[in-house]
């Protein structure tokens, strides 16, 4: 049911081993919260929105390499397979190298990628690979420079006032032909401050293509609280908002009752010695007021709509199943998961010894975090009789600029 990401043609390094000392935080850059997530998270959001499949490798620090799995996991879900986690070395040129080893052998176009241009947005990327595909080159993304640049000396005398229409703010993703950059990398003698730098340095040619504005580099604290507000102003309403992000809010429901011939499985868990719910696959009333909530957020339908009822290959089949096809379905229309909440309501099983674990094994599934609460309704309707449970799911997805 998921596509195909055994046979990636491109593959994107994304550096996350810097120390980010100009941020003035104790942990690496790439690990500091932006708004909830951290900077790395927040990095992948656009990878996963891709309208191909891609083998993202990410690189980072040795004290992080858990931390640095975790998050990916998280943010690919289904296409966790497609994913893989390196140390990086002590400069940014050896940590790509790193990342360059790691490639599956069909990867035939490389996008190198900062973690701390959090907020760059999906068009930026498929520009980048549109550019080299089309030149066999190298493409990088810039844009022009709006202040007056002066040359100086070492004790800050002015030399000169540089023609800026000759220059350009150079960002990242920087896109290569594979079989060109790893030629560059085994060929290189001295550290360069990007790849384009590198490829020009053995003879390659590399052109720019339009930047964008949010691909801005988060390395001082003014930055990060740049980012912090372009995110939260992107959350008003589900409008776009200045960041260019969109937020759309999603709800679901599910209902199912009870069946003593079933086994119960609620929140992607076996619950031993319950009486089970009815239905064609597991009966999970919260995975699927869940998927309902996330389709309904990206204007995607319905479980019923996208799985139907009759399906033989969805009999007995688990949450697993229905949110991994879920949230692969939401990343092919450019949307990525923020947030969701699930409400159950029912008088069994008593969900709050297992609250934590549903709740980790749910955010792991949908790559966001949710949050699990559960109520009765004081005996009042079938829920409040003991015939069944009821799930209200609610879920929050973003959308980057197109």
């Amino acid at each position: 049911m998921g596509r195909d990401t055994s046979a990636p043609r491109v593959g994107i390094i994304v550096v996350a081993a810097g120390s980010g000392s100009r941020l003035g935080e104790p942990l690496p850059k790439a690990f500091v919260d932006l708004s909830g997530r951290s900077i790395l998270s927040r990095s992948l959001d656009v990878v996963f929105g891709l309208g191909e499949a891609v083998q993202l490798v990410v690189v980072a620090p040795a004290p992080q390499l858990d931390e640095a799995r975790s998050i990916v996991a998280a943010a690919a879900g289904a296409a966790s397979d497609a994913c893989t986690v390196v140390v990086g070395g002590d400069t940014r040129q050896r940590s790509v190298a790193a990342g360059l080893d790691a490639l599956q052998p069909s990867v035939e176009v490389v996008l190198v990628h900062d973690a701390a241009r959090a907020l760059a947005p999906r068009s930026l990327f498929e520009r980048v690979i549109a550019a080299v595909d089309a030149t066999g080159r190298g493409a990088i993304p810039g844009i022009p420079v709006s202040d007056t640049i002066k040359r100086v000396d070492a004790s800050g005398t002015v030399l000169a006032t540089v023609d800026r229409s000759q220059l350009a703010a150079v960002q990242t993703p920087q896109g290569f032909v594979r079989a060109e950059l790893q030629a560059a990398y085994s060929a290189d003698t001295e550290d360069f401050t990007d790849d384009a730098a590198l490829i020009q340095h053995v003879g390659g040619s590399v052109e720019i293509v339009e930047g964008d504005a949010l691909a801005f580099k988060i390395t001082t604290p003014w930055d990060l609280r740049r980012a912090h507000q372009l995110l939260t102003e992107s959350r008003d309403a589900g409008r776009p908002a200045a960041s260019g992000l969109v937020v759309r809010t999603g709800v679901g429901m599910d209902a199912h009752a009870f069946d003593a011939s079933q086994p119960l499985w609620l929140a992607g868990l076996l619950w031993p010695d319950e009486v089970g719910l009815a239905g064609h696959s597991d009966g999970d009333a919260v995975a699927h007021a869940l998927c309902d909530a996330l389709l309904s957020a990206a204007g995607l339908g319905d479980i019923g709509t996208i799985f139907g009822v009759d399906d033989p290959r969805l009999d007995g089949a688990h949450a697993d199943v229905f949110l991994h096809e879920t949230v692969r379905l939401l990343r092919d229309a450019g949307f990525v998961p923020s947030n969701a909440s699930v409400q159950v309501v029912g008088n069994r099983p008593r969900f709050a010894p297992r609250k934590a674990e549903a709740e980790a094994l749910l955010s792991g599934l949908v790559g966001c975090p949710v949050s699990v609460s559960a109520t009765t309704t004081d005996r009042l309707g079938f829920a409040g009789r003991g015939e069944g449970i009821a799930v209200i799911a609610t879920a929050l997805v973003v959308a980057p600029p197109r």
